[in-house]
């Protein structure tokens, strides 16, 4: 672990960061199932929000 000293002279431990990377742009494939699970989920909470409403 790296140690850091204050002005104060106090010993700071911080974590070691993880390694940077740049993302890769989506590809069509990946903005399809992105598009497809987001239209599925709206469906599934519509359809708890009206079984909810029918029930009470």
């Amino acid at each position: 672990m790296p140690y850091v000293k204050d002005d104060d002279g106090r010993l700071n431990n911080f974590a070691r960061e993880p390694k940077m990377y740049q993302a890769d742009p989506m590809t069509d494939s990946q903005k399809r199932t992105y598009l497809i699970l987001g239209i599925g989920t709206a469906v599934l909470v519509g359809g708890l929000i009206a079984v909810a409403a029918i029930v009470s």
